[in-house]
Formats: structure tokens, sequence, C-alpha cells
């Protein structure tokens, strides 16, 4: 089985917050580490926390594009429009883009349409967009997705909060399903341990991972960790997922350990 982490952080500078414990996270550690839990690539996400991140992408994938490949970002700022898109794109191993849109100031911007050239140039390109957004701009999302088909949304870390624990951290569940009726709606399951309230196999959160399996199907919900910020070892995670869920079997988990997600981002 080929197994992708949906989202990773890799990053070369001393800085991080306080919840990325493991920093700097460099390209020789992620390859050591994905060898030693049996992990073939990782989706990198650059650390939006570090301003070199996306040129060490770059060179990520340009050394070992058989193992990274990157949906960056770039400052949604007054001088960011279209044209920044394509410019991104053209960058080795971008597949995609990806937004940090949790904080009010950021989210708020969903709704309001202040970003819909955004939607709308991912759109024509039929590319992926990932965002982190917490559970009020769910249905915003819903609607964003409504008016740009064609672009391949993946929410990360199914829309938990990355400082909450069960049962809080899953009490936007029901929105987040409800979005599963738009196609071009995915979800990560990435760092699901970090909601857990027990050790591993962190038995807490199996029945959260089985409503949205239901919801999205193999198809469009995709393991990862976000393994910076977990308290559990790569392997533990994989594991989690391979061995530990026994609705989970055949090409069902071929997919959502990796294969799912190289299709959703044209990773081939």
């Amino acid at each position: 089985m080929h197994i992708i982490d949906a989202q990773i952080h890799l990053w070369a500078g001393e800085s991080a917050p306080p919840h990325h414990w493991r920093a700097p996270y460099t390209v020789e550690t992620a390859l050591r580490d994905m060898d030693e839990a049996g992990v073939h690539r990782a989706v990198n996400c650059p650390a939006v926390w570090d301003a070199d991140a996306n040129d060490y992408a770059v060179e990520a994938a340009k050394q070992h594009p058989d193992r990274f490949a990157t949906l960056g970002w770039f400052p949604l700022d007054e001088t960011a429009d279209e044209s920044r898109v394509d410019a991104w794109l053209d960058k080795p191993g971008m597949l995609g883009l990806r937004f940090m849109l949790a904080a009010p100031d950021m989210a708020d911007r969903i709704a309001s349409g202040d970003l819909d050239w955004l939607w709308a140039a991912a759109d024509r390109r039929k590319a992926p967009m990932g965002i982190m957004v917490l559970p009020p701009y769910l249905a915003a999302v819903g609607d964003v997705a409504a008016r740009y088909p064609n672009m391949r949304l993946l929410i990360d870390h199914l829309a938990v909060n990355p400082f909450e624990k069960l049962p809080d951290a899953a009490a936007h569940l029901d929105a987040l399903l409800a979005l599963a009726r738009h196609p071009n709606i995915a979800v990560k399951a990435t760092a699901v341990p970090s909601m857990a309230t027990d050790a591993y196999p962190f038995a807490s959160t199996h029945g959260v991972l089985r409503q949205v399996f239901d919801a999205y199907g193999a198809q469009r919900m995709f393991w990862g960790t976000d393994i910076t910020r977990l308290h559990c070892s790569w392997r533990e995670a994989v594991t989690m997922f391979t061995e530990e869920l026994p609705w989970l079997r055949g090409r069902d988990l071929e997919l959502v350990m990796g294969r799912a997600v190289a299709d959703w981002i044209g990773w081939h």
C-alpha cells in the first residue's frame, strides 16, 4: 500500500508556534521519520510562521519529487491578485494552494466575497485549494464550493480547533458532514490524535472518523498527521488507521491512506 501523508509542514528556521513542538522540521528529518514509519510521500503545506518556507518547499520538491509535493501560500494582502496564483502554480512541485483562514479577520473574508477572485482563479484552473477554517465558517465554505464547482477544496483537520479535545472538538460535526453534499469538498483526517482523550489507538476518535467516512467516502477523506504537533509517533498515526479501524479495509483503506489525495491534487 502506497501511503501519502496529506499534510506536513517543512521549514528550516528556528521559529514556530508553541503547539508545533518539533521545530524546525527539515527535509532530512522528515525523510528519516517517513522511512521509519513506512510513509512513502507527503504533501507539504509550507509553514506560515517561516517566511522562507515556500522557497524551502520548492527545493524539497526539486530534490525529492517522489517524496514531496506542495500546496503553497502567499500573503492575502492588498497586493494579491490572480497573477499570484499563476506564478505560484508555476513553481516546481507546486500542485495547488493552501491558506490559513482560521483567524476571524481572515475567515470573515470568506463570507464577505473579498476572496472571490482567489476562488475564481482556482476554479478556472481546476486547482486544489486547502484551507484551515474553523466551525463557524463552514456554511460560508459550502457557499463558496457551490459557486465554484471546479475548485477542489480540502478542509484541514476535519475543521477541528487544534486546541480542543473531544467532545468539544467535534461539536461542529453535523455542519462538517453537511458539506459532503458538495462533490468538490474533501476533508483531511489529519492530526486526529490531537483531539483524543485517551492513549493510542485513540479509540475516543474512532466514532468521529466513521461518521466522516460514511459521509464523504474513501475518495474524499484523506489520512495525514500534521506531524510536528502530534505527541505520538508517525508510525502510530499510520497504524491507528491501518490496524485499528476494522471497518476500513481493502481498496477503501488504500484510498484513504494515499491514493485518494494523490488523485485529488493530481500527484501522479
